[in-house]
């Protein structure tokens, strides 16, 4: 062979094995220096601890929303007792204004009774003033100097009236005593009584007014807090946001790097499939690629399949022979279509920029069904292919 050609064919062999090792030291790296793979990773980690965070303030205000509702219970109790005091209280002021004039009643009853007593004691002293100069006539002096039967009745009865109306002012002036007496005692029951009615109700009053005072404290304190816990809440919600852009900027890049790395070690053929890879399970891998998301639990829900980097375009091919039981757009898949083998297991294929068979289609092993895409819900060109017995999805990797 001429050294030319060997040489050429050496030089071709150098390039062929390179290019991998190029295109994987092409990946975007840090400015530390870590590679996608593990800003990816940070990113995913980062996003953890937001919603870490979220929880945790989601929680809290939670906590304080349920303060401000017993507290709120509390105050409402307090304002329908302050709504019965105040029934109570104008009670209380009706039996005072009925108090009042009961005293104001009392108090010209006693003014009266003042008044009569004073005239009662000046007919008492002009009558013993009038006996002391008159010198009172005893029943001889009555008889002797009287001018017959008629005239000693008269002067009889003049006497009798004379000792009754005596009798009467005493009477009198005795009576009015003994009422002042009773009535002034009245006014200072009254008086104490309406003094002691107007201090227990302001009393309940103020200390109904201090404990309703003290929850709306509480209240508006602890909505203070929940408040700053919501714009806490809402600026983690926001980082987290932003975290998940650019983490499904950086799944979009990866995907694309590792997709350019799988056409060029099957040979740089963009819409190649290259040849069929059989799995150990009784499966043929739909397209060939790596798997850059795995089966299980992501960003806190199920990824019910394996995530398999490969260019737009490539062809997909049915995972084992069977008749197709889906072939349409599905939220979140975008092109999906199912295929059922039998005996419960079926295998499916999202995100697929076009679909190649039809509902009742029976397909054979290995057969182009569709061409992967980005359809759907996803971060770059991958087929996401799954594993169904009787629809619960299971791991792919014990099929393939």
């Amino acid at each position: 062979m001429p050294r030319r050609m060997r040489s050429s064919r050496l030089g071709l062999l150098v390039v062929v094995a390179v290019l991998p090792l190029v295109l994987w030291a092409a990946l975007p790296m840090l400015s530390s220096g870590a590679s996608l793979g593990s800003r990816i990773e940070q990113k995913r980690s980062q996003i953890a601890a937001k919603r870490g965070h979220e929880h945790v303030l989601s929680t809290t205000i939670s906590g304080y929303t349920r303060r401000i509702d017993d507290l709120q219970g509390s105050i409402t109790v307090l304002e329908r007792k302050q709504v019965a005091i105040q029934v109570d209280l104008d009670a209380k002021r009706a039996e005072l204004a009925r108090t009042q004039e009961e005293l104001r009643q009392e108090r010209i009853r006693l003014a009266r009774l003042r008044a009569r007593l004073a005239e009662a004691r000046v007919a008492l002293a002009n009558r013993l003033v009038a006996l002391y100069k008159a010198d009172k006539p005893d029943v001889v002096t009555v008889v002797l100097e009287s001018n017959g039967f008629a005239d000693l009745l008269e002067r009889t009865e003049f006497m009798t009236r004379v000792s009754d109306q005596d009798a009467r002012i005493i009477d009198t002036v005795r009576t009015a005593r003994a009422e002042a007496t009773a009535t002034a005692k009245h006014l200072g029951q009254l008086e104490g009584r309406q003094s002691q009615l107007a201090d227990a109700i302001q009393q309940r009053r103020d200390a109904v007014s201090r404990v309703r005072g003290q929850l709306v404290d509480r209240r508006d304190a602890y909505a203070r807090v929940r408040s700053s816990k919501s714009v806490a809440l809402a600026s983690t919600r926001q980082s987290r946001q932003h975290l998940e852009g650019d983490l499904a900027a950086l799944v979009r890049e990866n995907a694309r790097i590792q997709a350019q790395l799988a056409a060029a070690q099957n040979g740089s053929a963009p819409v190649s499939s290259g040849p069929i890879r059989p799995g150990s399970g009784g499966l043929i891998w739909p397209v060939n690629g790596p798997i850059v998301s795995p089966f299980g639990m992501r960003w806190g829900r199920l990824h019910a399949g394996v995530d398999i980097a490969v260019p737009s375009g490539t062809p997909v091919h049915a995972a084992k022979s069977g008749r197709v039981l889906i072939a349409g757009w599905v939220s979140g898949y975008g092109n999906y279509t199912c295929i059922g083998h039998g005996g419960g297991l079926s295998t499916c294929y999202g995100h697929q920029s076009s679909i190649g068979v039809s509902v009742g289609q029976s397909v054979s092993q290995g057969q182009v069904i569709g061409s992967s895409g980005c359809t759907g819900h996803c971060f770059g060109p991958h087929v996401h292919f799954e594993t169904r017995i009787n629809g619960v999805p299971v791991d792919p990797m014990g099929y393939l």
